[in-house]
């Protein structure tokens, strides 16, 4: 990924006054389009009654429990003890959100939000590409996503080698070690807008150079594109917006244990459990 900079243009001469504009709108780099709004799954081409069923006795169950516990309960359904053509099912109901992601270390996970928003898929890939767990779960976002970019960062970092050409990278730099190093769990993140800032090329390759993209990789489809990945530094992370061309747009650096854009909240999941209970009448409707 090329890292994105504000570079200098020249200003041209041109006359002033009234008329001397012309009638040419100004250019402007383009905008995400098209907002991921939700879209209740269909029920399941080809499957029999009895497996519809039965995946509708367990997503009962698994509803029953997630209001139960509440959404910070965290509710969770193993999927690999169900049987295939069921699970099958059960995949088909659930559908695709807006946020997914993959971790490369310190294990492969894959993680996908359901259709439902505070609903997730949890997978964990072995080196011979079995799925070694395989689970539904609740929440605002799966604890392992946290917990990789923590045990896979470090919680402080040595400030690089600056070359010439840098403007605030040392700045920057600082700034990121403090913060870091101060945040507690639960506050409000910081956010470094690297995209309004003065910043140079060298100050943009230092700043990727030194903090890298790391080994938790999140994409967001809420409205356009946004990339989250975690850093060397613990509760550190890329954020970066891209429109419908893959233009960067917004580029930012959060101190945070996980990004906002990425979070289901309370609503969402109240939202996802009436959703549910109505796919699950559509589901006691014979085929």
């Amino acid at each position: 990924m090329n890292p994105a900079s504000l570079r200098p243009f020249p200003i041209s001469v041109v006359a002033m006054g009234p008329g001397s504009q012309g009638e040419e709108a100004p250019d402007y780099l383009p905008m995400p389009k098209g907002m991921e709004t939700f879209h209740q799954p269909r029920l399941p081409e080809g499957a029999s009654a009895e497996s519809v069923a039965r995946a509708a006795v367990l997503l009962a169950d698994f509803v029953d429990n997630a209001e139960r516990l509440g959404f910070a309960g965290g509710a969770q359904f193993d999927l690999l003890a169900v049987d295939p053509e069921v699970r099958e099912v059960i995949n088909q109901s659930l559908g695709f959100g807006e946020v997914s992601a993959f971790t490369t270390a310190p294990e492969h996970w894959r993680v996908q939000e359901s259709a439902f928003a505070g609903v997730w898929r949890v997978l964990q890939v072995g080196e011979d590409g079995r799925f070694l767990i395989d689970r539904l779960e609740t929440g605002p976002v799966p604890a392992v996503l946290i917990d990789s970019m923590r045990r896979t960062a470090t919680s402080g970092l040595q400030p690089p080698e600056y070359p010439a050409g840098c403007m605030n990278a040392q700045a920057l730099v600082e700034e990121i070690r403090q913060q870091a190093a101060a945040y507690q769990p639960g506050q409000s993140a910081h956010v470094i807008n690297l995209t309004l800032l003065p910043v140079s090329d060298a100050d943009l390759d230092t700043l990727y150079g030194w903090l890298g993209h790391r080994e938790v990789s999140i994409l967001s489809r809420g409205y356009g594109n946004c990339r989250i990945t975690s850093t060397r530094l613990h509760d550190v992370w890329w954020v970066q917006y891209f429109n419908s061309m893959d233009a960067l747009i917004l580029n930012s650096i959060e101190v945070v244990a996980m990004p906002d854009v990425v979070l289901a909240s309370d609503e969402d999941f109240a939202d996802s459990v009436e959703r549910l209970r109505e796919y699950l009448d559509m589901m006691a409707e014979p085929l």
